[in-house]
């Protein structure tokens, strides 16, 4: 099961960074960006579910616990902010998107870093 959780979790970082920055370099959001956004969402989930359940704890509240789940929230937002954006069309908001998704992805690096850091210390 860790092979699963880390091939995951390895994918949520790639999917994600593939779908913010081409978003940032392409100077819009395009629709192919939200669908790499929840691919990314969904590996993150299914990474973490296994992790929770490799550790038999599940949800500890903890650094790594606080902002791995904060990461998941925001992934979500993000997303679902997006779909909003480009069913409106909002020519405006789909040039300047690509700031949130900086930001979201930069916060979401801090729990897939200490996760990281965890996993290697044990």
């Amino acid at each position: 099961m860790l092979v699963y959780a880390i091939v995951s979790i390895t994918s949520a970082l790639i999917f994600y960074t593939v779908g913010v920055w081409s978003e940032k370099v392409q100077g819009g959001l395009k629709r192919w960006h939200l669908f790499i956004f929840y691919l990314g969402l969904i590996f993150d989930t299914l990474g973490t579910t296994l992790m929770g359940k490799i550790a038999k704890g599940g949800f500890e509240f903890n650094f790594h616990g606080i902002t791995g789940l904060l990461a998941i929230i925001l992934m979500l937002f993000h997303a679902l902010w997006a779909t909003i954006v480009l069913i409106k069309n909002d020519k405006k908001a789909k040039l300047n998107f690509h700031k949130f998704s900086i930001l979201v992805w930069t916060i979401w690096l801090i729990p897939f870093i200490s996760g990281a850091i965890l996993g290697m210390s044990q």
